[in-house]
Formats: structure tokens, C-alpha cells, sequence
């Protein structure tokens, strides 16, 4: 019995044995951070899945209400990876590979982490591409390389490249505007009309007021002569920057559209500010561009709040649904030229599936190249 015992007890303290010299029995470390952090997520994973939260001692278990499990899977997953050892989301991206050849790596980037580091930012994409490139390729692996950006909350494509040569020239693709990207969006209101181009310049500009802030917003060209009422274009005011982007409706119901977005210039937020200023119908989750003089939680619709199953006080933990559905890239080395599309997240497809609305057909499928 005693034998049980003290392997119980070993468990318990995190523990493993060995046999050392003379046939003594001599104590590993505790596992790593990194190791139990992935068991808690793990298990705070399950525990959103089964509808029930653990408090206080083991075998005590609490049903969640409808709403507090939508409100615990929401922040969990903003927050998860955030926490997580680097080597942990450097295994996780190898997960969301779409694509990799001699020249490139193409994962679908998870919610809630940021490209670059900053202050604050505990884990980025560019933090792990040294230990990405080894997972992948060997311990001897060049790091791999950023060729472009998204938001900390977009999801989907990213083009990694393995060599400064490829980086280089993937980089100039970006930059002259050879590579088509297609975005998916879920919209809190209806665009009108349905399809169409946005070409608004946007800058930046500093919101004062109670909570002062930096955000972009538009800055037309354009005025409306007083003498006749025609439209007269004018300069560009200064710092704005050229932006442009098509749109369509792909599905609608009631006060929510399912949007494809098509960016032809790369502008921070472009999309976000053309769909909240430009289109006045802000992607579900834009909390900071759902109001114009101050930083809140996105009011939404009591019809909307319903079929998301939330209360207006939850609408925080909503995450963007901004999501990089496709990128068709001109073939590198003259190879084919590349499409590589990623389906949208599991938190995107249960709204979209909430609010009612219908991908186009195939679209909620697994990730492809083509």
C-alpha cells in the first residue's frame, strides 16, 4: 500500500523520480511553466466545452448558465495565448500551417497575438520565428522571416519567408500591390448598397476629450462646391494616405451582414475604418472604432444581443471578427502563381451560425492551396 501511496503523493507535488548512484531514488525539478500552463488551458478548454466552471476543491463542479459559458469562451479565447511559454506558440502555429515550400511558410495566425512585440506584449509572431524555423526545419534553420502585417485581432493568412532573398521579394509584391487579399468580415448593420469601392483617404489623429487617444479616420478629398453643388476633388490633407477598398455583401439578415473586403492599398485599419466611418456599419467586436470620441464596448441591437446570447455589459469580451479569408500571391522563381485561403476560427463560424447568416458554399471547409 505504501508504494501507491508515495506514487500518489509524487504526482501531486509535480514530481518524478530517478535512481541515482548507490540505487538512491533522487527528485527531477517540477515540470516546466510552460508544460503546466498548456495542462490549465487545456483544462479551462474542457471545462467551456462540458458548460461547467471548477471552484473551490476537486469533484465540485458549478453548470454555467448559457450566458456565463458564452462569456467564459469569449475571454478565453482573447486571452490564452497571451500567457502561454513562447515555445508553446511557436507549436501552435506549426498547427495552422496552410502551406510551405523552399521558399516560404503560410500560417492561418491566431486570434489575439500580435505580429510585432511592444509594451505589454508578452508573446508575438516575430518572437517565435527562430524557434518556429527550427521545429520545422532543423536545429541548424535560418529564422524565418515577416513579409507583411495584420492586427493583433485578425485572423487568418500569413506569408513567413525562409530566406532575406525570398522575404525581399514577397515584400515588394505587398508593396506594389501584386498580391490580392481577400478579408471576411461580420458587420454590426447592413451595408448600402451592397457592393461597391470605397476610396477614402484615411490619417491619423489624436481624440481628445475624458479618454484621449490616437485612432485613423477618414480624410476626404473631395468638397462640395457651393456655386453649382457639384463634388470638387481637393489635396490631400496632410499625413492622409491614399486608401481603397472593395466590397460586396455576401449575406444579410435583419441588422447583420456577412462582408467580403478587398483591399487594394495596405493602410493601418483600413478596413475597419472604412467599414465603421466610410460604410457606418463597424465590424462586430471593433470596439475601438464603434464610436468616435471615446473608447467603449460596442452597443449592439437588443435583436442582435439575443441571437449572440450575451447582455449589452458582456459585449466587451467580443472579439474582431475581421478575418484574412484568402491571398493570391504571383509564383516566386517562376513557379504557378498561388492561392492560399484559410477557413475563418471556430468563435467566427459559431457567430456567423448564431446571427443566422451563410457562408458561400465550401467556405467553412478545411484550409487549401490551390
Amino acid at each position: 500500500m505504501a508504494a501507491p501511496i508515495r506514487g500518489a503523493a509524487r504526482a501531486l507535488l509535480g514530481r518524478r523520480n530517478r535512481r541515482g548512484p548507490g540505487g538512491r531514488e533522487e527528485a527531477q525539478p517540477e515540470a516546466s511553466g510552460a508544460w503546466r500552463l498548456a495542462q490549465k488551458l487545456r483544462a479551462e478548454k474542457r471545462s467551456v466545452e462540458e458548460g461547467r466552471q471548477v471552484k473551490g476543491s476537486p469533484g465540485k463542479e458549478e453548470r454555467l448558465s448559457p450566458l456565463q459559458q458564452r462569456v467564459r469562451e469569449l475571454v478565453l479565447n482573447s486571452q490564452q495565448l497571451q500567457k502561454v511559454h513562447p515555445n508553446v506558440l511557436a507549436k501552435v502555429l506549426t498547427r495552422g500551417i496552410v502551406y510551405q515550400d523552399d521558399d516560404m511558410v503560410v500560417i492561418d495566425k491566431p486570434y489575439g497575438v500580435p505580429v510585432h512585440g511592444g509594451p505589454g506584449v508578452k508573446n508575438s509572431v516575430s518572437d517565435v520565428l527562430p524557434v518556429l524555423a527550427k521545429m520545422l526545419f532543423g536545429m541548424r534553420a535560418d529564422p524565418l522571416r515577416l513579409c507583411h502585417r495584420l492586427d493583433k485581432e485578425t485572423t487568418g493568412v500569413m506569408v513567413l519567408a525562409r530566406s532575406e532573398e525570398a522575404a525581399n521579394y514577397i515584400h515588394k509584391l505587398f508593396k506594389t500591390r501584386q498580391v490580392h487579399k481577400t478579408y471576411w468580415a461580420l458587420s454590426v448593420g447592413v451595408p448600402i448598397p451592397s457592393e461597391g469601392i470605397l476610396e477614402i483617404p484615411i490619417l491619423e489623429k489624436e481624440v481628445k476629450g475624458q479618454q484621449p487617444h490616437y485612432k485613423m479616420i477618414l480624410a476626404p478629398n473631395y468638397r462640395v462646391s457651393s456655386s453649382d453643388g457639384k463634388t470638387v476633388k481637393t489635396r490631400l490633407k496632410p499625413g492622409a494616405q491614399a486608401a481603397v477598398t472593395n466590397y460586396r455583401v455576401l449575406d444579410s439578415l435583419g441588422s447583420s451582414a456577412l462582408v467580403e473586403l478587398q483591399p487594394i492599398t495596405g493602410i493601418k485599419h483600413q478596413l475597419r475604418v472604412h467599414m465603421a466611418y466610410g460604410l457606418e456599419c463597424p465590424i462586430l467586436g471593433d470596439h475601438k472604432y464603434s464610436h468616435w470620441d471615446k473608447l467603449a464596448p460596442q452597443k449592439l441591437s437588443e435583436s442582435t444581443l439575443k441571437k449572440l446570447g450575451l447582455e449589452q455589459a458582456k459585449v466587451r469580451y467580443l472579439p474582431l471578427h475581421l478575418h484574412a479569408r484568402q491571398l493570391c500571391l504571383p509564383g516566386l522563381q517562376s513557379k504557378k502563381d498561388i492561392t492560399l485561403v484559410c477557413k475563418p476560427p471556430r468563435f467566427f463560424l459559431r457567430t456567423l451560425e448564431r446571427l443566422k447568416l451563410t457562408a458561400p458554399k465550401g467556405a467553412s471547409g478545411a484550409d487549401s492551396k490551390e
